[in-house]
Parts: C-alpha cells; structure tokens; sequence
C-alpha cells in the first residue's frame, strides 16, 4: 500500500481502537506509531517520539492548561459555585421552571472561571441535584438540565479546549476568548428558553418554590463578587494587554486560591488535593496531546490532510456545504470522543480545508469563527444520545434516574443547540462583532 491509503486506512483502525475502549491518547499514539513504523520503518517512529515530546511539551501556551484546572478547582473550594447557584437561584426560582433555570446561570457563571465542561457538570450537579429534587422537579428533566449546563463550561471563556484550538490553529487566544463570549451567553439564553417551553408542555415536570425577600436577593448577589472579579481580571486583563493569557491564567489561579484561603476552603490539606487533582488532569490531557502530536505527525507525513483539502475544493462544493457536512461530522463524532480529542484529531485535516474556501472574511476572521462553530458543535455532541458523555457524568451522581428519561428532556436542549449552531453559521457578525478592527 501506499503511505495515502496507509494513512486512510488509519482512520477506521483508530475508531475500532476507540470502540473497544482504549482511551483515545493511548488509541491515537499507537495507530500514529505504527502508521509511521509501516510507511518509514522503525528509526522514524523512535525519533519521533524525542522530538515530538520536546516540542509538544516545551509549548510555553500550555502552561495555561494546568492553571485553569486548579483555577476551577479552588473556586469549587471556596464555595464560588454554591454561591453563584443561591444567588441564581433567588432571582430566578420561584418562576415556571425556575431552579433549573437558575442552574444553567449557575453553570454559566462557574463556567468563567473553570473552562472544562465536565467539571462544570459535575461541580453543579453537587449543588443544584438536592434542590431539584428538594422543589420536585422530574429526575429526566434535572439530569438532561444538568448535562446541558455543563457544555457551557467550555464556551463560556476562558476554555481548555479554546487554547488547545488555538495552538493548532496558530491563532490569538486573546480574540479567540473575546468571540466566544457571545456564542457562550447565547448558549445561555437559548437553554433558559427550553426551559421555559419544557415546563409548559410538561408542568407537572417541575416544583414551584416561594419567592425569596428582595434583600436576601441582593445578599446572594453581592456574594458572587469573588466571581466577577476573576473573570474580570482574566478575561480583561488578557484582552487589554496587561499580561498574556499564561500569565492571565497563573493571575486566575492565584486569586480564586486566595478567595478559597479567605472563605475557610483552603488549607492545606485541601492545597495538597487540589494540586493531585490538577496534576492527574493535566498527565490526562498531555498524554492526548501527545498522541495526538504522533498520529497528526503520520497524516501529514501520508499527505492525508493536503489530499483531503484537494479533493473537497476539486469537487465544486459550496463552501457551506463543506462546513455543513464537517459540523454535522463533528456531531456525530461527539457521541464517542471527548471534546479536546476531537479538537486535537480533527483540525489538523478540517482546518486546510476551511481555510481553502472563500466565506467572504480575512483568513484570521474565518479561523476564529471555524473554532468557535467546532467548539460548539463539539459540544452538542457530548450531550446527544445515546451515548453522549456528559448524559454519563450526569448519570453517575443521579443512579435513580433511568438514562432512557434523560434522553427524552435532552433533546429538547439539542434542539435548541443545533438551532443556534444554524444561527452562527448563517451570521457570522454574531461571533466577530466584538473583534477588534
């Protein structure tokens, strides 16, 4: 065979390793590994693997990654996320539908400051799950609320995956950042309308609770200060330039860590815990990123990505049919893959191909509004049944809900999603109004 049809092949091989549950890092570095071992011999894959490691590793913007892990894992110590919840909660509770409602502002506002989208879900649901059941509301529709919720950990920036995109795509974090806030309080908005609709057509699929006193209104408001003021700090900080968006991400870390310190969360038992917990994420990610790097390294060595590039724009298509057609790829894929995996095996051949049509923007306005479309399409796939993952995560902190009723509510949020990936698509103004020039 040839190194093109070897690197074809290594498609199907790679989601048969995946199918059988070999986690995607390991699955990915492997079928690299052994593509370029088939198409070079052995010395390559050997060499590969000092140079690959060094210069995947020694990426200065990385440094990022770990420090908004510990950034959301301090805010969940410092009762950042209960406390956005109760204030969410007595400004929006004793509406139709209102405590799920206050749990997807809650997600929203835990959101600025996490940037992962399972943490997000989890930490959430450790909070919002007894007061949905506490005012009765069904389980189906609580987990499906959840799971959504949580997918706006990472469009809500800062965003894990929104860095990772940007390294691939050798783009601005900062501008990348900037366009996704309007996507993400979208996301928002549009699930605090399904939820509206859910209640209607179900109302005996949700409690009522009593309105809460003005003053205690503004008491849990004033709680969720510590949270502004790291997205603030973060977020603005890294747009006007006072430091880089590593520095912004250490800035993040440390404040969150002395709200934490403050509020009687950290000590140092919980110091000690937290790092663990980053550390082990962090070996999770890089190890993906590492396969990654090995098997995006075989592609481009096969000419993969270039023959693919060629071939779509050989054929005529409109170039809304090329990005219809790779959204709804990503879709489907997010049932099976995480949404960093899918970022990390996918751009490196979706993104010449992008690049190579004409949608009417400069190249750099075209690249951010691509990342932001995939950041939520990969999204919506982890929330799409059967198998998406965060209905799993949901699933496990709620074992006497059936999956079957989750399903059911989910695809109301689904629907909403695919609605508002349209709405991106077709007004791209929306994602780059806030752009500089």
């Amino acid at each position: 065979m040839s190194g093109l049809e070897i690197g074809l092949w290594s498609f199907p091989a790679l989601l048969a390793l995946i199918f059988v549950r070999v986690p995607i890092g390991l699955a990915m570095f492997v079928t690299g590994g052994f593509g370029l071992w088939l198409v070079s011999g052995i010395n390559l894959p050997l060499a590969k693997l000092k140079t690959e490691t060094y210069s995947t590793f020694s990426n200065y913007s990385l440094s990022i990654v770990p420090m908004f892990l510990l950034m959301g894992q301090f805010a969940t110590l410092g009762g950042m996320s209960s406390a956005i919840f109760r204030a969410a909660e007595s400004w929006l509770g004793h509406r139709r539908g209102g405590v799920a409602m206050a749990a997807i502002g809650a997600c929203a506002g835990f959101g600025a400051i996490c940037g992962s989208s399972l943490a997000t879900a989890a930490t959430m649901s450790r909070v919002a799950l007894p007061e949905l059941r506490a005012y009765g509301y069904a389980g189906g529709f609580s987990t499906a609320t959840l799971a959504a919720g949580g997918t706006l950990g990472i469009l809500i920036p800062p965003s894990v995956v929104l860095v990772i995109y940007a390294i691939l795509a050798e783009q601005n974090i900062a501008k990348l950042f900037l366009a996704a806030v309007i996507p993400g309080l979208l996301a928002a908005v549009g699930y605090l309308i399904t939820i509206s609709i859910y209640v209607r057509l179900y109302p005996g699929r949700a409690g009522v609770r009593a309105p809460v006193p003005y003053a205690e209104r503004f008491r849990a408001l004033i709680d969720v200060w510590p949270v502004l003021l790291v997205f603030g700090l973060v977020v603005g900080g890294i747009y006007l330039g006072w430091f880089t968006p590593a520095e912004g991400a250490s800035v993040g870390a440390i404040g969150t860590g002395v709200i934490a310190f403050l509020n009687g969360g950290l000590r140092w038992r919980s110091l000690v815990e937290s790092f663990m917990v980053t550390a082990r994420s962090t070996a999770m990610i890089f190890f993906i990123i590492l396969g990654a790097a090995l098997y995006n390294g075989f592609l481009a060595l096969t000419q993969v990505p270039q023959e693919i590039s060629a071939f779509v724009t050989g054929q005529g298509f409109s170039p809304w049919t090329v990005l219809a057609l790779i959204l709804v790829f990503y879709l489907v894929l997010g049932c099976m893959m995480d949404s960093l995996s899918m970022i990390l095996l996918t751009i490196p051949i979706f993104f010449p191909v992008i690049m190579s049509l004409d949608f009417g923007m400069s190249a750099e306005h075209t690249a951010i509004w691509f990342g932001i479309l995939v950041l939520i399409a990969v999204e919506v796939g982890l929330i799409t049944p059967p198998v998406g993952m965060n209905l799993f995560i949901i699933n496990a902190m709620d074992r006497s809900t059936p999956m079957v009723e989750t399903y059911r509510a989910v695809l109301f949020f689904v629907a909403s999603d695919i609605v508002r990936v349209a709405i991106l698509a077709a007004f791209p103004v929306i994602t780059l109004v806030l752009l500089p020039g």
